[in-house]
């Protein structure tokens, strides 16, 4: 099954540097959908060494590699996960059009069901 879930350049960049950093090789850039946050979802990611299931989607770009479960592609699905850096802030977001709602933060989401 698509999902169309996607990566920016600066993504799949920052990835690459992160994996590069860690002194252990083979670690799993994952994102997850957790319940919880001010808005009902918030997003997870992490750095792992657990290969990627079978039920997982993997999505690569320029050498990175993103794994996403089975449970979390659904809410996914159509987004865009990026990697900005500013003077205030910097981190990963995601461009979600399934979601309907988020706090202020950004970390949390809503999606009409």
């Amino acid at each position: 099954m698509e999902h169309d879930f996607s990566l920016t350049d600066s993504a799949a960049a920052r990835i690459n540097q992160l994996r590069a950093g860690e002194a252990k090789p083979g670690l799993q850039f994952r994102v997850s959908v957790k319940g919880g946050g001010c808005s009902g979802f918030q997003y997870e990611f992490l750095l792992d060494d657990a290969p990627a299931a079978a039920t997982d989607t993997v999505v690569e770009k320029d050498g990175a590699r993103v794994i996403i479960d089975d449970v979390s592609i659904g809410l996914l699905a159509g987004s865009v996960l990026d990697y900005t850096e500013d003077l205030s802030q910097a981190g990963f977001a995601i461009k979600n059009p399934n979601a309907t709602a988020k706090c202020g933060c950004g970390n949390s989401f809503s999606v009409a069901l």
